[in-house]
């Protein structure tokens, strides 16, 4: 057996809420062996919420929506090299390191590439984040992932307009006890502020952080 979290939409701060759920676990590394978790994992949850529309946001998704929300493919325009580049490759390439960062060369490798860089395992402590001449913080709740994730989002209005037909989403490989990044804990924020009539107002990192502000892990 096995526990992971669903992200689903919130109507208060943090705009996200995490259900865990048990369920068995299928051993291997095979696309076809997360698809099969995934499944597991969407089962057991509707079991119990029976109203919700689960996704899988990931390159193991089930659906073609789904992977085309993952970090690895959902793309976020960067002004300053005039092009859109995925979530993933920003959010590597945006990390500061106590020895050194950010790597903005990783901006324009592959997400797989920039994800596995071996820079950012000989740099230090990760400190924060510098993207577009602004410094972002670590962060407890919401972070600089969440954000620059909801912008692509916002950039993006062909998938907003699939996503917001969901209402909770998972991440088959993510476990709060390592990260407190997620793709899916960042479509909940995302559909909790479309839901609450908040995307309009939460323009920027420090106005979106306000409205989420909480310690969660």
């Amino acid at each position: 057996m096995a526990t992971r979290p669903v992200f689903i939409e919130s109507s208060k701060p943090p705009y996200f809420k995490m259900v865990n759920i048990e369920f068995k676990w299928n051993g291997g590394f095979a696309k076809c062996q997360s698809q099969k978790n995934i499944n597991a994992i969407h089962t057991a949850f509707l079991s119990n919420h029976p109203d919700y529309g689960i996704l899988e946001i990931s390159s193991k998704s089930t659906k073609e929506i789904g992977t085309k929300l993952s970090a690895f493919s959902l793309l976020k325009y960067v002004p300053s090299i005039d092009k859109s580049i995925p979530v993933e490759c920003i959010y590597q390439g945006s990390k500061v390191f106590s020895n050194g960062g950010p790597y903005t060369d990783l901006y324009l490798k592959s997400p797989k590439e920039a994800k596995t860089d071996g820079r950012l395992k000989s740099s230090g402590e990760l400190k924060g984040f510098h993207f577009e001449n602004i410094d972002y913080p670590l962060g407890n709740g919401f972070t600089f992932y969440d954000y620059i994730y909801i912008s692509a989002l916002n950039e993006n209005p062909i998938l907003a307009e699939e996503i917001i037909k969901y209402s909770a989403f998972t991440d088959i490989i993510f476990t709060p006890q390592k990260s407190i990044n997620c793709q899916a804990k960042s479509a909940a924020i995302f559909i909790s502020l479309y839901n609450n009539d908040l995307l309009n107002t939460a323009t920027d990192f420090v106005k979106i952080s306000s409205l989420c502000e909480s310690k969660i892990f």
